[in-house]
C-alpha cells in the first residue's frame, strides 16, 4: 500500500444507529474552540468530511465521528459528528458510541460500577454517565446541555400536504416536531420511506418559514431536522419518534438531541414535569429513557436540563485510506442512494 492519507475507525452503534469512530489519523482542526472546528468543517475545508463519508470509503447510512482534543478545560474529549449533508454540533446517540467506544477501547480508564466521561461539543458541555461492568459499557446516560421550546403549534404550508401544525425546538439542534398522525403515517419501518417524503417536504417548509436564532450561538440559525412523534401510552409516559436524517432516511435510534428537543416542547405545554422518566421509542423498537431533570433559561428564553440514556455497542474496527492514483479520493455521491439533497459530484484527484 502507498496511502497518502488513512484513518482508524471503530464501528458502533446506539440502539441501531450507525455511530462510528475515528480514533486514528486526525491529530487536530484549525479553531480554538469546537464551534470554530465545526465551522471550519462546513465553511473552509469539507475534504476530511467528504473523504471519511461519501463512497467508496462511506455510505449514507451512518455518522461518522470525529474525536479531538477538547478546548475546554474540564472535559475529557471533543467530538463531531460528521454526516451525509454536513458535519453537526451534537448528536446524542453518537455521544452514547463515542463514550462507549473512549472507555472499552481504554483511550479513558473505566472505572465500574460507573464512569463519568465529559464530551465537548460545538453544541455545548456533555457529561456521559457510562454504566460498566466487567470491562463493557452498559448503558451511557447523556446529561444535556439546555433545551428549549423555541415555539408551539406553529402553521406550516407544506407542498402536497397544505398546512400543518409542527413545534419548534432545540435539543442540540433546531427541530420540528409534528405528529406523525397529521401526515397519515406510522412511525414503522413500512412507512420508513414515506416518512422521509414527507419529512423532506416538510423541513424545506420550516427552513423557508419559520426564523430561528440560538440566543447565545447565533450560528446555530436554521431547523436542521424534523421529527415525527407518536404517543404510545400517555398513562405510562410512553413515545415514539423517528427523525428524518440527510440524505433521506430514518434516524434508527430515538434520536437523542430530537428527545431533548421534544421534552422542552412536552415541558411547555405541561404534558410532563420535571423528574417524571419517559421511555422514548424508535421505528425499529429500541429505546432510551428520558427526562427533564431541572429548569433554566437560555438567554430570556425558559429552558430546561434533560437526560437521555441508552445503550451503545462496538461492532468492527476499521481501516481506510486513499491511494494516489485513485480518482475517487475525494469521494462521491449518486442521487439513487444519497437522494436529491446532496450536491451531486465527483471531485477527483490527479
Amino acid at each position: 500500500m502507498r496511502w497518502t492519507r488513512s484513518m482508524t475507525l471503530v464501528e458502533a452503534h446506539a440502539e441501531g444507529e450507525i455511530g462510528r469512530v475515528v480514533t486514528g489519523g486526525v491529530i487536530d482542526l484549525p479553531g480554538g474552540s469546537v464551534l470554530e472546528k465545526l465551522n471550519h468543517l462546513n465553511g473552509r475545508d469539507d475534504a476530511l468530511r467528504r473523504f471519511a463519508v461519501y463512497e467508496p470509503r462511506g455510505v449514507a447510512q451512518m455518522t461518522t465521528n470525529l474525536l479531538l482534543p477538547p478546548s475546554r478545560p474540564e472535559a475529557d474529549a471533543a467530538f463531531i459528528p460528521m454526516q451525509a449533508d454536513r458535519s453537526h454540533a451534537m448528536s446524542g446517540s453518537n455521544a452514547m458510541c463515542v463514550t462507549t467506544v473512549l472507555l472499552e477501547t481504554g483511550m479513558l480508564p473505566m472505572t465500574e460500577p460507573q464512569s463519568t466521561v465529559v464530551l465537548d461539543t460545538a453544541a455545548g458541555v456533555i457529561e456521559a454517565d457510562a454504566a460498566c461492568r466487567d470491562g463493557k459499557v452498559e448503558r451511557v446516560s447523556l446529561n444535556f446541555f439546555p433545551s428549549f421550546c423555541e415555539a408551539l403549534d406553529v402553521r406550516l404550508e407544506v407542498e402536497g400536504l397544505g398546512s400543518i401544525t409542527a413545534d419548534i425546538a432545540f435539543g442540540g439542534v433546531y427541530y420540528a416536531l409534528v405528529d406523525v398522525a397529521e401526515v397519515g403515517l406510522t412511525i414503522s419501518p413500512t412507512d420508513a420511506r414515506s416518512l422521509v417524503d414527507v419529512g423532506n417536504r416538510i423541513k424545506a417548509a420550516a427552513r423557508a418559514q419559520v426564523s430561528v436564532r440560538h440566543p447565545e450561538t447565533p450560528s446555530f440559525d436554521s431547523v436542521d431536522f424534523v421529527m415525527f412523534t407518536e404517543v404510545l401510552d400517555p398513562a405510562a409516559r410512553q413515545y415514539r419518534n423517528a427523525t428524518i436524517m440527510p440524505p433521506g432516511r430514518v434516524d434508527r435510534s430515538p434520536c437523542g438531541t430530537g428527545t431533548a428537543a421534544r421534552l422542552a416542547a412536552m415541558h411547555a405545554r405541561g404534558v410532563v414535569g420535571v423528574g417524571e422518566e419517559t421511555r422514548m421509542r424508535s421505528a425499529i423498537d429500541s429505546e432510551f429513557a428520558a427526562a427533564v431533570v431541572a429548569t433554566t433559561h437560555v438567554g430570556d428564553k425558559p429552558a430546561v436540563r434533560t437526560r437521555v440514556s441508552g445503550r451503545a455497542w462496538i461492532y468492527g474496527l476499521h481501516q481506510i485510506g486513499v491511494d494516489p492514483s485513485d480518482p475517487f479520493a475525494g469521494g462521491f455521491t449518486m442521487a439513487d442512494t444519497w437522494g436529491e439533497g446532496i450536491e451531486h459530484q465527483i471531485p477527483r484527484s490527479r
